[in-house]
Protein backbone atom coordinates (compact mmCIF):
# COMPACT_ATOMS: atom_id res chain seq x y z
CA UNK A 1 0.00 0.00 0.00
CA UNK A 2 1.02 3.60 -0.99
CA UNK A 3 -0.29 6.90 0.64
CA UNK A 4 -1.58 9.80 -1.28
CA UNK A 5 0.82 13.14 -1.19
CA UNK A 6 -2.64 14.47 0.63
CA UNK A 7 -2.51 11.68 3.03
CA UNK A 8 1.10 11.48 4.47
CA UNK A 9 1.22 12.82 8.04
CA UNK A 10 3.99 15.23 9.84
CA UNK A 11 7.26 12.67 10.48
CA UNK A 12 7.86 14.47 13.21
CA UNK A 13 4.74 13.17 14.84
CA UNK A 14 5.61 10.14 15.03
CA UNK A 15 7.68 11.55 18.56
CA UNK A 16 5.05 13.03 19.90
CA UNK A 17 2.92 9.49 19.50
CA UNK A 18 5.79 7.44 21.15
CA UNK A 19 6.04 10.27 24.02
CA UNK A 20 1.76 10.28 23.95
CA UNK A 21 -0.67 9.24 21.88
CA UNK A 22 -3.30 11.69 22.96
CA UNK A 23 -0.49 14.82 22.48
CA UNK A 24 0.19 13.93 19.25
CA UNK A 25 -4.05 13.69 18.70
CA UNK A 26 -3.96 17.18 20.39
CA UNK A 27 -1.81 18.97 17.85
CA UNK A 28 -2.09 16.73 14.70
CA UNK A 29 -5.48 16.62 14.79
CA UNK A 30 -7.27 19.17 17.40
CA UNK A 31 -4.50 21.09 16.10
CA UNK A 32 -3.88 23.04 19.34
CA UNK A 33 -0.18 24.17 20.74
CA UNK A 34 1.46 25.97 23.16
CA UNK A 35 5.08 26.90 24.15
CA UNK A 36 7.45 26.66 27.21
CA UNK A 37 10.75 26.49 27.52
CA UNK A 38 11.08 23.24 26.79
CA UNK A 39 9.61 23.89 23.27
CA UNK A 40 11.11 27.04 22.75
CA UNK A 41 14.73 25.82 23.27
CA UNK A 42 13.70 22.51 20.74
CA UNK A 43 12.75 25.04 17.99
CA UNK A 44 16.36 27.02 18.65
CA UNK A 45 18.52 24.32 18.40
CA UNK A 46 16.17 23.03 15.36
CA UNK A 47 16.77 26.36 13.11
CA UNK A 48 20.61 25.98 13.52
CA UNK A 49 20.21 22.08 12.43
CA UNK A 50 18.48 23.15 9.39
CA UNK A 51 20.44 26.20 7.88
CA UNK A 52 21.17 25.00 4.34
CA UNK A 53 23.80 27.57 5.03
CA UNK A 54 25.88 24.92 7.39
CA UNK A 55 26.56 22.34 4.72
CA UNK A 56 29.72 21.28 4.14
CA UNK A 57 32.42 18.66 3.00
CA UNK A 58 35.23 17.38 5.01
CA UNK A 59 37.55 15.35 2.90
CA UNK A 60 35.13 12.13 3.00
CA UNK A 61 32.74 13.63 5.00
CA UNK A 62 29.32 15.17 3.06
CA UNK A 63 27.14 16.97 6.34
CA UNK A 64 23.74 18.03 4.62
CA UNK A 65 21.22 19.94 6.76
CA UNK A 66 17.27 20.36 6.96
CA UNK A 67 16.95 17.61 4.34
CA UNK A 68 13.32 16.97 3.18
CA UNK A 69 12.10 13.39 3.42
CA UNK A 70 8.90 11.58 2.37
CA UNK A 71 7.91 7.86 1.98
CA UNK A 72 4.87 6.79 0.10
CA UNK A 73 4.74 3.54 2.11
CA UNK A 74 4.82 4.87 5.46
CA UNK A 75 2.81 8.06 5.00
CA UNK A 76 5.11 10.34 6.51
CA UNK A 77 7.06 13.67 5.17
CA UNK A 78 9.21 16.25 7.21
CA UNK A 79 13.15 16.72 7.49
CA UNK A 80 15.85 15.30 8.50
CA UNK A 81 18.01 17.57 11.02
CA UNK A 82 21.45 16.79 9.45
CA UNK A 83 22.07 13.64 7.10
CA UNK A 84 26.68 13.09 7.44
CA UNK A 85 27.28 11.65 3.77
CA UNK A 86 30.16 9.26 4.66
CA UNK A 87 32.74 7.58 2.25
CA UNK A 88 32.31 3.78 1.86
CA UNK A 89 32.22 0.81 -0.75
CA UNK A 90 28.46 -0.16 0.52
CA UNK A 91 27.18 3.29 -0.42
CA UNK A 92 25.71 5.40 -3.09
CA UNK A 93 26.40 7.94 -5.55
CA UNK A 94 26.09 11.56 -4.86
CA UNK A 95 25.68 13.87 -7.38
CA UNK A 96 28.85 15.38 -8.41
CA UNK A 97 30.40 13.92 -6.41
CA UNK A 98 33.26 10.90 -7.12
CA UNK A 99 32.73 7.32 -5.16
CA UNK A 100 29.93 5.93 -3.03
CA UNK A 101 28.55 7.39 -0.15
CA UNK A 102 26.89 5.77 3.53
CA UNK A 103 23.94 7.82 4.27
CA UNK A 104 24.21 8.85 8.17
CA UNK A 105 21.49 10.64 10.05
CA UNK A 106 21.70 12.96 12.80
CA UNK A 107 18.69 14.00 15.14
CA UNK A 108 19.45 17.19 17.22
CA UNK A 109 16.99 17.08 20.58
CA UNK A 110 17.35 19.27 23.60
CA UNK A 111 18.37 18.29 26.87
CA UNK A 112 19.83 14.79 28.09
CA UNK A 113 19.04 11.68 26.46
CA UNK A 114 15.60 10.14 27.96
CA UNK A 115 14.77 6.96 29.53
CA UNK A 116 12.16 5.91 26.80
CA UNK A 117 12.29 5.32 23.17
CA UNK A 118 10.60 8.32 21.40
CA UNK A 119 13.71 9.84 19.84
CA UNK A 120 15.04 6.50 18.42
CA UNK A 121 11.59 5.97 16.85
CA UNK A 122 11.79 9.23 15.16
CA UNK A 123 15.36 8.75 13.90
CA UNK A 124 14.64 5.18 12.46
CA UNK A 125 11.26 6.76 10.30
CA UNK A 126 13.88 8.94 8.84
CA UNK A 127 16.14 6.60 8.02
CA UNK A 128 13.45 4.43 6.68
CA UNK A 129 12.18 7.11 4.84
CA UNK A 130 16.34 7.91 3.48
CA UNK A 131 16.48 3.96 2.43
CA UNK A 132 12.89 4.23 0.46
CA UNK A 133 14.19 7.47 -1.23
CA UNK A 134 17.29 6.86 -1.82
CA UNK A 135 16.96 2.92 -2.89
CA UNK A 136 19.92 1.73 0.07
CA UNK A 137 20.67 0.27 3.91
CA UNK A 138 20.79 2.58 6.82
CA UNK A 139 21.92 0.29 9.53
CA UNK A 140 22.37 3.17 12.39
CA UNK A 141 22.07 6.60 13.10
CA UNK A 142 22.59 9.01 15.82
CA UNK A 143 20.70 11.41 18.09
CA UNK A 144 22.47 14.43 19.47
CA UNK A 145 21.58 16.13 22.51
CA UNK A 146 22.14 19.79 23.96
CA UNK A 147 23.04 19.10 27.34
CA UNK A 148 25.72 16.77 27.18
CA UNK A 149 26.86 18.41 23.80
CA UNK A 150 27.46 14.80 22.18
CA UNK A 151 25.60 12.06 20.35
CA UNK A 152 24.16 8.39 21.16
CA UNK A 153 24.56 6.19 18.76
CA UNK A 154 21.46 4.06 17.86
CA UNK A 155 21.37 0.53 15.75
CA UNK A 156 18.44 0.94 13.90
CA UNK A 157 16.98 -3.12 14.42
CA UNK A 158 14.12 -5.18 12.63
CA UNK A 159 12.43 -5.11 16.04
CA UNK A 160 12.16 -0.90 16.19
CA UNK A 161 11.72 -0.80 11.95
CA UNK A 162 8.66 -2.82 13.11
CA UNK A 163 7.69 -0.47 15.75
CA UNK A 164 7.28 2.59 13.72
CA UNK A 165 5.23 0.46 10.80
CA UNK A 166 2.74 -0.21 13.92
CA UNK A 167 2.60 3.38 15.17
CA UNK A 168 2.29 4.16 11.94
CA UNK A 169 -1.06 2.32 11.01
CA UNK A 170 -2.34 3.55 14.47
CA UNK A 171 -2.03 6.96 13.75
CA UNK A 172 -2.98 7.09 10.07
CA UNK A 173 -6.42 4.86 11.74
CA UNK A 174 -6.79 7.80 14.41
CA UNK A 175 -5.99 10.88 12.21
CA UNK A 176 -8.50 9.34 9.39
CA UNK A 177 -11.25 8.80 12.43
CA UNK A 178 -10.22 11.88 13.37
CA UNK A 179 -9.89 10.60 17.22
CA UNK A 180 -8.06 11.36 20.03
CA UNK A 181 -7.17 8.55 22.81
CA UNK A 182 -8.43 9.38 26.34
CA UNK A 183 -6.17 11.03 28.23
CA UNK A 184 -4.01 8.80 30.83
CA UNK A 185 -2.30 11.10 33.27
CA UNK A 186 1.40 10.03 34.52
CA UNK A 187 5.06 11.73 35.61
CA UNK A 188 5.27 13.01 31.94
CA UNK A 189 2.44 14.90 32.07
CA UNK A 190 3.97 17.01 34.43
CA UNK A 191 6.56 17.99 31.45
CA UNK A 192 4.22 18.02 28.75
CA UNK A 193 3.72 22.06 27.04
CA UNK A 194 -0.11 21.03 26.35
CA UNK A 195 -0.70 20.60 30.37
CA UNK A 196 -3.05 23.41 30.43
CA UNK A 197 -4.53 21.98 27.56
CA UNK A 198 -5.10 18.55 27.61
CA UNK A 199 -6.09 19.03 31.58
CA UNK A 200 -5.07 15.27 32.38
CA UNK A 201 -7.55 15.02 35.50
CA UNK A 202 -10.83 16.76 33.81
CA UNK A 203 -10.01 15.06 30.40
CA UNK A 204 -11.06 11.57 31.20
CA UNK A 205 -13.97 11.26 29.52
CA UNK A 206 -14.25 13.76 26.77
CA UNK A 207 -12.38 15.46 24.24
CA UNK A 208 -10.54 19.48 24.61
CA UNK A 209 -12.33 20.69 21.78
CA UNK A 210 -15.99 19.69 23.88
CA UNK A 211 -15.07 21.10 26.84
CA UNK A 212 -13.62 24.59 25.31
CA UNK A 213 -17.10 25.33 23.20
CA UNK A 214 -19.32 24.64 26.25
CA UNK A 215 -16.81 26.93 28.60
CA UNK A 216 -17.22 29.06 25.61
CA UNK A 217 -21.36 29.24 25.74
CA UNK A 218 -21.47 29.59 29.36
CA UNK A 219 -19.43 32.84 29.00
Amino acid sequence: MEYRHDDLLQLSGIQHFAFCRRQWALIHIEKLWAENYRTTDGVLMHDKAHDPEFNESRGDLCIMRGVNVSSARLGISGQCDVVEFRRSKEGISLSGRKGLWQPYPVEYKRGEPKTDNCDMMQLCAQAMCLEEMLCCNIPEGALYYGQPRRRQRVELTAEMRQKVRDMLLEMHDYYRRGYTPKVKPSKACNACSLKELCMPKLMKDRPVKEYLRKAMEVQ
